[in-house]
This record gives structure tokens, C-alpha cells and sequence, in this order.
């Protein structure tokens, strides 16, 4: 397993939580729950990349 993609995914955590937040404190929720939101589109993003590079590896290990 790549630790790159462990840090990267964890950077993603900690900036959307800061900014997340800084909006709620400075009373926009909407947009803290926006950020939150895309936040985790994007680590779903790299998830699913991720798993379809899996499954390209699998099928040419088995020779699907």
C-alpha cells in the first residue's frame, strides 16, 4: 500500500477540518457543510481510482 495516499487522504482531513471549523465559528454552516461535503467527494474520488486500479490488477493477474 501506498503511504502517500494515507498522507494525502489524512491532509485532506485536517484542511477540511479547519476550514470547516473556521465557517461554523464565523456562523456559515452552510458553507461549513459544503466544504465538508467536498471535502469527502474528493477523498471518495481518490478511493475509487484507487480501487479501479485494484481491479485492473486483479484481472491481469488472472487473466480475465
Amino acid at each position: 500500500m501506498n503511504v502517500d495516499l494515507i498522507f494525502k487522504i489524512a491532509a485532506i482531513g485536517i484542511i477540511v477540518a479547519v476550514l470547516s471549523l473556521v465557517l461554523s465559528r464565523s456562523g456559515r454552516e452552510e458553507q461549513a457543510m459544503m466544504t465538508t461535503l467536498a471535502g469527502l467527494i474528493v477523498v471518495l474520488l481518490i478511493l475509487v481510482q484507487q480501487i479501479a486500479k485494484l481491479f485492473e490488477t486483479i484481472e491481469t493477474l488472472f487473466g480475465f
